[in-house]
């Protein structure tokens, strides 16, 4: 987990985040490893939404040009 988040790809960063919520649903980890791996989840979560949300203007913008 030590690779930056915005160096991520969609994939990366996705991938990543379901290895962070399985981590934190078996629950046999610190609350200090808790709160870091919740955080880093959130960054996660919001680095996959910036791309999402790119996706989704661009398609917006093709089917505007479409019609």
């Amino acid at each position: 987990m030590s690779k930056e988040i915005k160096d991520l790809s969609y994939e990366q960063a996705r991938d990543e985040l379901q290895k962070v919520v399985a981590e934190l649903e078996q629950q046999n980890v610190s609350l200090e490893a808790s709160m870091a791996l919740w955080e880093r989840g959130e960054a996660l979560a919001k680095h996959c939404e910036g791309f999402l949300a790119g996706a989704r203007k661009k398609l917006e913008a093709a089917q505007k040009d479409q019609n």
